[in-house]
């Protein structure tokens, strides 16, 4: 019998061996020829996949993230947006309810929400979409078109790392043009360091930010609180203008013909909150007397107010605005000067620095002639990555001195912490000046640590250690 076995075991041992190698053939073939997993139903590309898509989705944030504006296995709808304009969305209430206080109060609470389609009129589709999309994902999809409306749907739903996500973006991509639009929404979103933010860039900025098209769009509360601000700097005359712009558009929203009396009475006291006695009284002459904004009465009363001894008494505050003031950032530890140097021959001085903390840059401080009163035509300019974001043409005058003279830019320029700038000076007179000795490669200015380092710009031996641009002017 036995050896009637072995045979038959012989052939067993083929069979299953066949069997097995067939059965690999089989699924090496197989692996070859599967496809891919289809797409999920998915609002956005509308395909189907089969019954088994788990098995391709091995993590449970991927499965959940295929959820996402999903029709599969939804148990509730929104309807979001105002009408004319609103948009369907699918979603799944655990998962909301995991995400947020908010929604687990609407569907798990005990005044629950019972209905499959739920209204939201007051959300902007896009906004609602990146709001689900990271409670399904955690993933963060912000642009600067929707970044205000899905703050709002973050603080609605109270998502709170969602909300500090859209606080970022909006003070990295915050200047001059959006400041007065994002200070109006900081104050509304009870956001103060965005808030603080803002005030940074208006105060520093305050000419380009009153002219931007933003400033028009702001609330009258926010209005009247930016046109008292004691730290604005700039000139009265230019918060003058800006009012009367913002008047314009707040008629065009109002649907009321643009005139005078209309303008007056949407700024209400707002319009008594410039502070018209404090510009000279040609700007006053050219500007302000002949807006027709202001009564005959007030416009003789504020003539009366510049020239007569006896003056009158006016609703207009009259103490000039503080403004900012400048701070330098001094890089030299003396100066110097010799027959042979410093010379200027149409030659750059550069420097390169950076800081550790956001500051405007006003302009440079430049060392004069070393041998009596010259004037000076310079050429400043500021770069970023060869870039130029700033630079004036003008003359100054030094009077033989050590000292620096101001040189200012048209207008502050904002720069960025922990980035290297270059700053450069051409300057065209007296051959002969001050330079600086004694450099150093770090300063503490304040609370701003300056960085300096040598740029290739340079042709004229400025460097760390000796030569021109001995301050940076600046706000921060």
């Amino acid at each position: 019998m036995a050896a009637e076995l072995y045979p038959a075991s012989a052939n067993t041992n083929i069979a299953n061996s066949n069997a097995t190698a067939n059965a690999k053939k089989n699924a090496l073939q197989l692996q070859h020829t599967a496809p891919p997993p289809p797409q999920l139903h998915n609002l956005n590309n509308n395909n189907i996949e089969s019954s088994n898509w788990q098995s391709f989705h091995p993590t449970l944030r991927e499965r959940n993230a295929l959820m996402f504006n999903n029709e599969l296995m939804a148990d509730v709808h929104f309807i979001v947006g105002p009408a004319g304009a609103s948009k369907k969305v699918p979603a799944h209430k655990y998962i909301l309810a995991v995400g947020s206080s908010v929604f687990y109060a609407m569907f798990y609470g005990d005044l629950a929400e019972v209905k499959s389609e739920i209204h939201i009129p007051d959300v902007e589709p896009a906004a609602f979409l990146i709001l689900l999309k990271y409670l399904y994902s955690d993933e963060i999809d912000l642009e600067a078109d929707t970044v205000l409306a899905t703050l709002y749907a973050a603080k609605k739903y109270i998502v709170p790392a969602l909300a500090k996500a859209c606080v970022n973006f909006l003070e990295t991509s915050l200047e001059a043009k959006n400041a007065c639009v994002l200070l109006s929404q900081s104050r509304l979103f009870e956001e103060p360091d965005l808030t603080l933010r803002c005030w940074e860039v208006i105060d520093a900025q305050a000419e380009l930010a009153l002219k931007s098209e933003g400033f028009c769009e702001i609330d009258l509360p926010t209005l009247e609180i930016i046109v008292t601000r004691e730290t604005l700097n700039t000139k009265e005359d230019v918060v003058f203008e800006a009012v009367l712009n913002w008047a314009e558009a707040e008629c065009k929203r109002q649907g009321l013909p643009i005139t005078p009396v209309n303008k007056r009475n949407v700024l209400g006291k707002a319009l008594y909150l410039v502070r018209i006695p404090t510009m000279t009284l040609e700007e006053f002459a050219n500007g302000a007397a002949q807006s027709d904004i202001l009564t005959l009465e007030e416009t003789r009363s504020i003539f009366l107010w510049y020239t007569a001894a006896n003056k009158p008494q006016l609703e207009f505050p009259l103490i000039k605005r503080k403004g900012l003031a400048p701070q330098r950032c001094h890089r030299f530890q003396s100066s110097a000067y010799r027959s042979n140097q410093w010379r200027y021959r149409g030659r750059c001085d550069s420097i390169q620095f950076a800081v550790d903390k956001r500051i405007f840059i006003a302009g440079l401080g430049l060392y004069g002639s070393s041998c009596g009163k010259a004037e000076y035509s310079v050429k400043i300019e500021l770069k970023r990555q060869g870039v130029v974001l700033a630079q004036n043409l003008t003359k100054f005058v030094s009077d033989g001195c050590s000292n620096t003279f101001s040189v200012w830019f048209e207008h502050p320029v904002q720069v960025e912490q922990d980035t290297f700038y270059t700053v450069s000076a051409i300057l065209d007179g007296n051959e002969l000046s001050y330079f600086g000795q004694e450099g150093m490669t770090e300063v503490q200015c304040g609370k701003v640590t300056f960085q300096f380092q040598c740029s290739s710009d340079s042709t004229n031996g400025t460097g760390v250690q000796g030569g021109q641009i001995p301050e940076l002017i600046f706000y921060a």
